[in-house]
């Protein structure tokens, strides 16, 4: 049995998530620096970070506050429940609402 990379024979080479790559999306979503290093979001944004790991998938929601620590990454809710996870593992992040655009999409029965 082989094994086949993310990306391999499709045409592109798959990349994991820098810090930079993760400064910019915060920068996008509009967030600022925290005094003890975290960047919140903007009043009423939120964001989703999606992650995998040896075939296991999951999604972390409603994310208010964000922390990079090395290869960490730190996740808050409103809730103040804390998430750490490996920055190689996280594959995508999905702003929730219009955070960019500084306004706050309310959908009917969700959230």
């Amino acid at each position: 049995m082989s094994s086949v990379g993310i990306g391999e024979g499709l045409g592109y080479a798959a990349t994991t998530m820098t810090g930079e790559h993760l400064e910019a999306i915060l920068k996008m979503a509009g967030a600022k620096a925290e005094k003890d290093g975290w960047m919140a979001l903007p009043e009423g944004g939120t964001l989703t970070l999606h992650v995998a790991h040896d075939g296991a998938g999951m999604t972390i929601s409603r994310i208010e506050g964000v922390k990079q620590d090395g290869e960490l990454v730190y996740a808050r809710n409103p809730k103040r429940e804390l998430f750490a996870v490996v920055r190689s593992d996280v594959y995508a992040v999905a702003l929730d609402g219009e955070a960019a655009a500084g306004k706050v999409v309310r959908r009917a029965g969700f959230g």
